[in-house]
């Protein structure tokens, strides 16, 4: 009799501890997850809004520039002649990237830019700037934009175009 009296205590107890072990599995898979890593002006070469636009207004030959944020954002405003390619950090995003880039010479200049949010904050940029890197190319850049695309490049009356 006194062990049927323990062994739902037993079992209650037992209950108790897989919650908590499961909840620490859980938790400790959540931190382990890869985190998305914004943009790092100290590990990319940057260029800064008003030296693109200079470039942009040259004659000389121009470099791929391409949109690594939301297709969103694009359609609404983007610069003249860059082209969306796919969120930078998205599966989808970085295959349409290694697809445009697959047999262009490793010294193409290439220039990345976002600007959906603060340059600490943007997730999408490193990503598509490292996997460039890998991929041997050389003279590739990041857009540098402390605040975002409308602040930084539309706000300060640079060209623009919109929709596709």
């Amino acid at each position: 009799m006194h062990i049927m009296k323990t062994e739902p205590h037993f079992i209650m107890r037992s209950s108790s501890c897989s919650r908590a072990l499961a909840f620490l599995i859980f938790f400790g898979a959540l931190t382990s997850l890869p985190r998305a890593r914004a943009a790092d002006s100290a590990n990319m070469k940057t260029l800064a809004t008003e030296e693109m636009v200079r470039i942009l207004a040259a004659k000389s030959p121009q470099p791929l520039l391409f949109h690594v944020g939301s297709h969103m954002f694009f359609v609404q405003a983007h610069i003249p002649g860059s082209e969306y390619l796919g969120q930078g950090n998205t599966p989808e995003g970085m295959q349409h990237l290694r697809q445009r880039v697959s047999g262009l010479p490793k010294k193409t200049s290439i220039v990345l830019y976002c600007g959906c949010c603060p340059w600490s904050h943007c997730p999408t940029v490193k990503p598509a700037y490292d996997a460039l890197l890998q991929m041997g190319f050389t003279n590739v850049k990041v857009l540098f934009m402390a605040n975002s695309f409308g602040a930084d490049w539309v706000d300060k009356g640079y060209p623009i175009a919109k929709g596709e």
